[in-house]
């Protein structure tokens, strides 16, 4: 994890311009085997020696090893050029946030990392003061509004689709324990009542939380209702 202090005497964002290296394994390749061991001498009257057969066996490059051992690198390669790829997205929003942050004239540091196959950034307190929750906004409303922004900004930058995530001020780490405890305690009245529970509307983040811990609980749900209003349907075992 990267924390970036914030620096409002600083006039222009750092940017991080440099390009990923990329990373390619090289298949190697065995080495030229030796002359077959035919000489001059039977074109020159010399002794010549029929018995090639008898010649001593050469060791030969196992080919199959080098070729195992160059797939294994490339996919090292691309494991360590996703995860570089990754840190350059969270690099790329934390400029984006730190200019923001000046222009609002907001307190806060930034913290980027990355979080299974996501870019994670958080905006955190600071020692000039707390991060600014209103950024966050009631029922987070600001926050996603804030973090599809910051997507757009580093795909303008990328080219890629961003699935970054964004927190401000530790309000989905504290969202998410609501979630997992709501949802372990709803998959529980559903094992007992053997009846199906409606959730209410809930973020596309706030829904995944609960879809994975019911189904760590051994049951199922599924998702329901149209945007802003979609919410979570806990589904009894069948």
């Amino acid at each position: 994890m990267t924390q970036r202090p914030t620096d409002h005497d600083q006039d222009e964002p750092l940017v991080d311009a440099a390009s990923d290296p990329v990373e390619s394994a090289q298949q190697a390749s065995p080495e030229s085997g030796p002359d077959d061991g035919l000489t001059d001498d039977g074109l020159t009257g010399g002794t010549t020696d029929d018995s090639l057969g008898d010649e001593p066996e050469t060791d030969v490059p196992d080919e199959t090893g080098s070729e195992s051992s160059a797939l294994d690198s490339a996919d090292t390669g691309r494991r360590g050029t996703r995860h570089e790829h990754l840190e350059h997205e969270g690099e790329v929003a934390a400029d984006f946030l730190e200019t923001l942050l000046d222009i609002a004239d907001l307190d806060g540091d930034l913290e980027v990392n990355v979080e299974g196959d996501r870019a994670a950034v958080a905006i955190v307190d600071s020692e000039d003061g707390p991060a600014p929750k209103s950024l966050v906004g009631r029922d987070g409303a600001v926050l996603e509004a804030l973090q599809e922004l910051t997507r757009l900004a580093v795909q303008a930058e990328t080219g890629d689709r961003s699935r970054l995530m964004l927190d401000v001020a530790g309000h989905r780490a504290g969202r998410r324990a609501q979630l997992v405890e709501l949802a372990r305690a709803t998959a529980e009245q559903v094992k007992d009542s053997g009846e199906r529970a409606e959730l209410e509307p809930m973020s596309a983040f706030e829904r995944k939380v609960v879809h994975d811990e019911v189904l760590a609980a051994g049951l199922s749900s599924e998702s329901e209702g149209t945007e802003p209003n979609r919410y979570v349907v806990v589904l009894p075992a069948h």
